[in-house]
């Protein structure tokens, strides 16, 4: 475990500790694609990080947002293969036409509205809004 340490070299399964305003703490781990995976596991302290690889959801983010040592990493954690440090599909809505795109591995694709149902929408996030979500604020969520 490295708790407390402060980098501004992004590095691919970096897990950040990111401090609530209830004293708790939630988790975010670095994928490919500017992409930080938030964590289920809310831990009571710094200390306790998750044990298993079960997200809430992922979002974009801001470079400087990791780079900033606001968020501490407190552990690394290599991705098996290049396949799997890969986001997971978003979906785009284009705002003049209303067409949908699915955006996935660096690449775009026609898609469809009910193909995108249950995708989470491809924008990148401020630290402030993405604590917010966790800490159910969905403004930031709408469609």
């Amino acid at each position: 475990m490295m708790i407390g340490r402060r980098r501004r070299q992004l590095k691919l399964g970096d897990v950040y500790a990111i401090p609530l305003a209830n004293g708790k703490y939630a988790y975010g781990r670095s994928f490919k694609d500017a992409c930080i995976a938030i964590y289920k596991h809310i831990g009571d302290n710094i200390y306790d990080i998750p044990k298993t690889e079960e997200y809430q959801f992922t979002v974009g983010i801001y470079k400087d947002v990791l780079q900033s040592g606001q968020w501490l990493i407190v552990d690394s954690r290599p991705f098996k293969d290049d396949d799997e440090a890969w986001p997971p599909p978003m979906c785009t809505i284009d705002m003049i036409s209303g067409r949908y795109s699915i955006y996935h591995k660096g690449q775009f694709r026609a898609s469809s509205k009910s193909e995108c149902d249950g995708l989470e929408q491809a924008a990148v996030w401020e630290a402030e809004h993405i604590v917010d979500r966790i800490m159910g604020e969905d403004k930031w969520h709408k469609r």
